[in-house]
């Protein structure tokens, strides 16, 4: 728990944030102490968010909710360091938001950190599930058109990669946009399009087909998802807004890193297939060698 707390003021620090750093390792020792007694193993801890809003997320591997605090009953001597055993209390008085992510592997607990610890009970946290389960697409119109995309020879390393890249991606914009959306446009219109995107694909992106190729070390596979045509222009949407959202990471806002170019490369051709699919062209296979004019654009 030192090492962390210690990790958290330094990083506040680097980003000239000293104005946090009271409330930060405050919030960040709770957090993680509540991890140690009531969550599992691995537990790690990370700052992201913007340089203005930074959020201070812990992470472990228990899918069990945070219990929500209550009133907190001090007496106005009490002389104890009001932080020993008051767990999400204190992040609520230490923090601008907080929250939880439920996921399928885990959960993460944030904070951002205020400048000053509220003397009141602080702000209400914000508890919200992305587990599978309550990701369920809705059923479709009645007379909804579909069209099966084919993707030849996904390579299957940079597969990974962007479903890390998409997943924390969505994760980020999603905890911008519920804490300081007014702040940050593109990252509300982001997370929209990321729900829309979950209604639209039936099989996500395609995740659950590569799993036994991943298992059996496959350095490609073909994949077969079946959706909405209706989610072309929308995928076109996000092609759009991934761009702007490296553009803000670049500009040294955002405290996680943009794509390379290899990234950005294959996200285009796969999340294109999805798109020229849509529009009734055959599947185009991904390029050995990509463009390398194309990808230092």
């Amino acid at each position: 728990m030192q090492d962390a707390r210690h990790w958290v003021v330094a990083t506040c620090r680097d980003i000239d944030r000293e104005d946090l750093v009271d409330c930060a390792e405050l919030g960040v020792s709770e957090l993680v102490t509540n991890a140690i007694l009531h969550g599992a193993d691995p537990i790690q801890v990370r700052v992201r968010g913007t340089r203005e809003h930074p959020r201070v997320e812990v992470r472990d591997a228990s899918c069990e909710r945070p219990v929500l605090p209550g009133p907190l009953a001090i007496e106005p001597d009490d002389s104890l360091l009001l932080t020993f055993g008051r767990g999400l209390s204190i992040v609520a008085r230490s923090a601008d938001a907080w929250g939880a992510e439920i996921e399928a592997d885990g959960k993460v607990v944030w904070f951002a950190p205020a400048r000053e610890f509220a003397e009141d009970e602080g702000v209400e946290g914000i508890i919200s599930v992305t587990t599978p389960e309550a990701m369920l697409p809705a059923p479709p119109p009645e007379g909804a058109a579909y069209v099966d995309v084919t993707v030849p020879d996904v390579p299957l390393a940079l597969y990974v990669g962007f479903q890390h890249h998409f997943r924390e991606l969505r994760r980020e914009v999603r905890l911008l946009s519920l804490a300081h959306g007014e702040a940050y446009p593109i990252a509300t219109r982001l997370s929209d399009l990321f729900a829309a995107l979950e209604l639209e694909l039936d099989d996500g992106l395609g995740l659950s087909q590569f799993q036994g190729a991943l298992a059996a070390g496959a350095l490609s596979s073909d994949m077969t998802v079946r959706m909405r045509r209706s989610a072309g222009p929308t995928l076109q949407q996000l092609l759009d807004l991934l761009d702007l959202a490296d553009a803000f990471c670049r500009d040294q806002r955002l405290l996680s890193l943009a794509r390379g170019p290899e990234q950005r490369a294959f996200q285009q051709w796969f999340l294109g297939e999805y798109i020229r699919q849509a529009r009734g062209l055959p599947a185009s296979p991904w390029p050995a060698q990509p463009d390398q004019e194309a990808l230092a654009q």
